[in-house]
């Protein structure tokens, strides 16, 4: 037999989460919506858009926080490949997503809507459930909550993708 050349050989690929300096808060947290407002404090610190999921279990616990995309001033790419890389890894059920304006404005822009709407997609998909999506207001830390503002059933899409 002769001998094997380099590009007969497979790579081995090993995916592992790695786990960043934690988010410390003072606040008790009992639900997801607690989770958002404390670290919707930590959100309000950046000078630039950044995008974050948060990853829950099937009971609602909260198994980590992942910033996806950090952006520009008033824009920040977000691709569901890299927004779901931590939900799959983590093993969520759920997540929601996070992102704030420096600007102050509360209010989602057509394009937080588009992002919203094919997250909802991709979870379906993926059978990863998207709760909410949080907009965090500038200093102010106020929040924004697509599900309180219906918008979230308005951008569900309106069939299955397929039949589980």
């Amino acid at each position: 037999m002769g001998r094997k050349r380099n590009d007969e050989k497979i790579q081995v690929v090993n995916i592992r989460m790695v786990k960043e300096p934690s988010i410390y808060s003072e606040s008790r947290i009992s639900c997801p919506e607690d989770a958002v407002k404390a670290i919707a404090k930590d959100m309000a610190t950046y000078d630039r858009e950044v995008f974050a999921v948060m990853n829950l279990k099937t009971n609602g616990q909260i198994i980590n926080l992942n910033i996806c995309s950090m952006g520009t001033l008033d824009a920040s790419m977000v691709s569901p490949r890299e927004v779901f890389k931590s939900s799959i890894l983590s093993n969520a059920a759920s997540f929601i997503a996070i992102h704030n304006h420096p600007s102050g404005s509360l209010q989602p822009s057509q394009e937080d809507r588009d992002v919203t709407r094919r997250l909802l997609e991709c979870g379906d998909l993926l059978n990863i459930k998207m709760l909410d999506h949080i907009i965090v207001a500038g200093e102010s830390a106020h929040v924004y909550s697509f599900r309180e503002h219906g918008e979230l059933d308005m951008l569900k899409p309106k069939h299955k993708a397929w039949e589980r």
